[in-house]
């Protein structure tokens, strides 16, 4: 009897540990079990970018459901505080925030001629109107050692200021349009036309393109590069972007825009998608006035856009608007980068876009024919964009978002709208 009791007790202890080591099991499983995100992170057939550019999650986003725009907008606000965004937002003044929204020449703050040195009188003046960036012409750049000079003084400028750093770029696409390599004392090659590399059809030299270009603008201290161009060259009366497009075909261009991203981000350089929603098939040049596509919407979609989403699938942190008037396509004459229906209506929502939106040079006969440069200033905030470049009259364009600001024609919250993007971008870790 007593056996039988001993042996009933050692059974009942020995199913007491196995239940014991069963439940710990199980919390180990749960503990172990990797979060939601870490495994998205590790799905092969999820879209990321390169070189510690962010994921790109924007053609998911234009598919999200309604009810998911606000949870959207948390969760970047929270994103936002991750990198010390939303403090810094919060210690800007409405002045500094407003000057955050221009890319400027440095000549454009001091009012004087062409700056080719960081001097007392530059530095004054970026001290009264702290622009967002700069962008450099010609006349700017002279030499390695100047250059890099000047865009280290820049950057030193900004962060001393306002504590973030500066957007420092230039137009170098390659070929026809070159600030650096058509300078005869910079040690660098002329990548070509991108017309000529597209015609090539290997979607590998669009990639050593932007590489290239990328690694010696790095180099020279510059972030940001106006380039590449995924305008479809569709329209043979158009010489404005006949050597500057890939292609005249959408799916070349698509491919090849998308590579030349890749590239450039290969080697820490931001770009800038232009000019939307499409400059190949207008005939006027918006340098000198007002561009004309009489493309329908559904041509659109089947054409044009098709480069600048693969773009944006591919991580393009800008996206520039074009002086370009889509009657057919809008319903109105405004040029797109004035427009809302073309920034918020098109590019946002139906192409579910969400990085800066910058126009193009605010300087050009389109704009300065019709507009002034406050008016300008003001239209292109309302229609969605986040950065206003050269405007023709600095200050009286900074001094319309103020004023706009303080009559309630633009919200303080649309303009923290902008700022907040632009500083997600200047605070990343890794460019």
């Amino acid at each position: 009897m007593k056996i039988k009791r001993a042996l009933f007790i050692l059974a009942a202890a020995a199913v007491t540990v196995i239940c014991a080591v069963i439940i710990v099991a199980g919390v180990g499983e749960l503990l172990g079990r990797p979060e939601a995100s870490d495994i998205r992170a590790e799905d092969p057939d999820e879209s990321t970018d390169i070189s510690g550019v962010r994921e790109n999650e924007k053609g998911e986003a234009a598919m999200e459901p309604e009810g998911q725009e606000q949870e959207n907008a948390s969760r970047q606000t929270e994103d936002s505080k991750d990198n010390g965004v939303e403090e810094i937002l919060q210690n800007m003044t409405i002045e500094e925030k407003a000057a955050q929204l221009f890319i400027v020449t440095p000549e454009s703050l001091t009012g004087g001629p062409t700056v080719t040195e960081a001097d007392d009188t530059l530095e004054e003046a970026y001290r009264s109107l702290p622009a967002g960036g700069f962008i450099m012409m010609q006349g700017n750049i002279i030499s390695p050692e100047q250059i890099t000079e000047l865009n280290s003084r820049l950057e030193e400028m900004s962060l001393e200021t306002v504590g973030v750093i500066p957007f420092l770029s230039v137009d170098e696409e390659g070929g026809t349009v070159t600030r650096i390599a058509s300078n005869d004392s910079f040690p660098v090659e002329d990548v070509g036309n991108m017309s000529e590399i597209g015609a090539a059809g290997d979607s590998r030299k669009a990639y050593e393109a932007g590489a290239y270009i990328g690694k010696y603008l790095r180099d020279y201290g510059f972030n940001l590069d106006f380039a590449p161009d995924a305008d479809v060259w569709n329209n043979p009366e158009n010489t404005v972007v006949r050597y500057r497009s890939f292609s005249s075909d959408p799916g070349t261009a698509s491919e090849m825009t998308a590579a030349a991203i890749q590239g450039f981000h290969s080697s820490g350089i931001w770009t800038a998608l232009k000019h939307f929603p499409g400059h190949g098939a207008t005939a006027e040049d918006s340098h000198e006035g007002f561009a004309w596509s009489d493309r329908t919407l559904d041509e659109l979609r089947q054409c044009e856009f098709l480069p600048f989403e693969a773009g944006i699938e591919a991580g393009s942190e800008f996206v520039m608007a074009g002086h370009i008037s889509v009657p057919e396509a809008a319903g109105e004459d405004t040029p797109a980068s004035l427009s809302e229906k073309v920034i918020s209506g098109i590019l946002r929502d139906e192409l579910g876009y969400d990085g800066i939106v910058v126009t193009d040079a605010m300087n050009m006969g389109a704009v300065t024919e019709h507009y002034s440069s406050a008016e300008s200033a003001v239209m292109a905030v309302q229609a969605g964009a986040d950065v206003i470049l050269m405007p023709s009259d600095l200050q009286s364009a900074y001094q319309g978002i103020l004023d706009a600001v303080q009559e309630g024609k633009i919200t303080e919250d649309r303009l923290d709208e902008s700022v907040r993007r632009i500083l997600e971008l200047k605070t990343e870790k890794d460019i």
